[in-house]
């Protein structure tokens, strides 16, 4: 299944067209801050789909009876740039268990790279909804990685892949490698164009250098 929030007029709209525009991108603490406000907003659509039963709780004056959630998912982020939304997704659910996944791209002399994987940390995600976050879908080979690798984890019960932006080409390339049943797919824009160094247009740039500074 696939969740384009970009699609119906909301305040989302209004964080994605910030987190797009350069000059408002060379305040990397609202750019930041932004991220984490849009990781909010995919949280509470996401918090739709979970299960909920009828509660009874004690109020100064009585009994009120609600219907909550216990649901805890795992919040996965592929470091560096899915930090900040990260940090959106635990403000909503604070309950929530905490994975991250260390990968990057490796380019080669002629400009071409390849998606290494150097270490994951987090709990058994054996049953659990698993929610995986990173700001830009490009290729989606880092994504396929990263689902690949917290299947060591254990089999999640449901699995969210979000991704603020998504090019068409990573898209279908997530449906078709690992599209079944049990994973939605959420983003905010898809972009039809990706250039030859994998980066997607007219995108954002960057997500890590823009929100934590250039790296070598």
């Amino acid at each position: 299944m696939l969740i384009n929030l970009g699609e119906k007029n909301s305040l989302f709209n209004q964080f994605l067209m910030q987190i797009r525009d350069k000059e408002i991108q060379k305040d990397s603490m609202r750019f930041r801050r932004n991220l984490e406000r849009v990781g909010e907003i995919f949280a509470y659509e996401i918090s739709k789909t979970f299960k909920y039963k009828p509660l009874e709780v004690t109020t100064s004056l009585g009994i009120a009876k609600m219907v909550v959630s216990d649901e805890k998912p795992v919040v996965a982020s592929i470091l560096r740039a899915g930090l900040p939304i990260h940090q959106g997704f635990l403000n909503y659910f604070d309950q929530g268990e905490n994975a991250f996944i260390s990968a990057y791209r490796k380019y080669r002399k002629d400009g071409t790279f390849q998606i290494k994987f150097e270490h994951i940390s987090g709990p058994s995600i054996n049953g659990k909804t698993v929610i995986i976050v990173d700001p830009m879908l490009a290729t989606g080979s880092s994504m396929i990685l990263a689902y690949k690798a917290l299947l060591q984890k254990g089999t999640p019960k449901h699995t969210h892949i979000v991704s603020v932006i998504a090019s068409k080409e990573g898209v279908e390339h997530i449906q078709k490698n690992i599209g079944d049943k049990n994973i939605t797919l959420w983003t905010g824009a898809i972009d039809d164009e990706l250039t030859v160094k994998s980066y997607i247009v007219p995108g954002l740039g960057d997500a890590g250098d823009l929100a934590y500074g250039t790296k070598e």
